[in-house]
């Protein structure tokens, strides 16, 4: 798949209709130059998307300017919503949210990997309110997949949500991403079709015990094994 540039659209259309048409987000190869592009992007505040070891995600820099609402709007987000951050690694998920016991058993048994782990968090973390929705805790994850974790380590935390637009299917691939925003973002990184499947599952470890909110890709019983131990 070949990018496209919004100046290129424009003149190929013509007409009123082609001048007024929101830019394309341009496609590039998820490799180390398509990445180094992505980082680039981000760190001026663009939105971009990207693979994930579930579906494909869209994010934005956690310091950018109205990025986070300009992130829920491209997807038609309600606000009260939290996204939750992608991490390079535990060390770095550890700089927003506080570890328990608990909270770090099952990170060091399940990351990288399909769980995500609701956390409280640092009251040095500085986090805006619109990305937990108000809430006190936060959302993080180590996706296993190279491309987030590559963002992440070069950016910190990543808010990254669905490339989708809310209630609309996930996308599967850049192709799916670029036809339901393709004229809301401004990057795509393609890695192919995504591994899809069943989405993280989500324990809440930000009280006494841990529970699982959401089953998902690691088995509640997988779960209870790994907190008994």
């Amino acid at each position: 798949m070949t990018g496209e540039s919004g100046g290129g659209a424009g003149a190929a259309g013509g007409g009123p209709e082609a001048a007024t048409r929101a830019p394309r987000a341009q496609v590039l190869a998820d490799d180390s130059a398509g990445r180094a592009a992505a980082v680039a992007a981000l760190r001026e505040g663009r939105i971009v998307a990207m693979p994930t070891d579930t579906v494909y995600g869209v994010g934005v820099a956690l310091d950018a300017p109205d990025g986070l609402p300009r992130l829920f709007a491209a997807k038609d987000r309600p606000l009260d919503k939290a996204i939750v951050l992608l991490c390079a690694d535990q060390e770095q998920a550890a700089t927003v949210g506080v570890f328990s016991p608990a909270a770090r058993a099952l990170a060091e048994r399940f990351w990288p990997g399909g769980l995500t782990l609701v956390l409280p968090q640092r009251q040095d973390a500085g986090l805006p309110a619109v990305l937990t929705g108000g809430a006190a805790t936060i959302g993080v994850r180590v996706p296993d997949h190279d491309c987030p974790r590559c963002l992440a380590r070069e950016l910190g935390p990543l808010p990254v949500t669905s490339a989708n637009l809310s209630g609309q299917p996930a996308a599967n691939d850049a192709a799916e991403v670029a036809a339901q925003l393709g004229d809301r973002i401004d990057l795509i990184l393609d890695g192919g079709p995504a591994r899809g499947g069943t989405p993280s599952t989500v324990v809440d470890c930000s009280g006494e015990e841990a529970r699982v909110l959401r089953a998902g890709a690691i088995a509640s019983e997988a779960i209870a094994e790994a907190l008994a131990t």
